[in-house]
């Protein structure tokens, strides 16, 4: 992505276990949703992922639905998000354009 360049999608779609955005620069980026949700960027999330793991944890319905993380809705936040409504009903997170595409981008 060059310098300067604004992100703009020209088509956001639910592909299989994912999204699939295609960028007006030719970039294509497939985000499967699993990664999307555990990525939440929300402050809780953020502080979540912060912690160690608990060995003594009760694994709940919520850890279930989180094993296979759906969106309900996505709702476009002006012309730079995205809020993703989960199937676990977490909606707090904010996806901007920028967190999309550096989440797509290969490690």
């Amino acid at each position: 992505m060059a310098d300067g360049v604004t992100l703009k999608p020209l088509s956001l779609k639910r592909d299989g276990d994912g999204l699939t955005i295609h960028w007006a620069d030719g970039v294509v980026s497939h985000l499967p949703f699993r990664l999307l949700r555990k990525q939440c960027p929300c402050a809780t999330c953020n502080e979540e992922r912060q912690k160690p793991p608990d060995p003594f944890r009760i694994i709940t319905d919520k850890d279930i639905l989180a094993a296979s993380p759906q969106p309900k809705q996505m709702i476009p936040r002006g012309h730079y998000a995205y809020q993703i409504v989960w199937n676990d009903g977490h909606d707090t997170g904010i996806y901007t354009l920028e967190y999309l595409r550096k989440l797509g981008e290969p490690a």
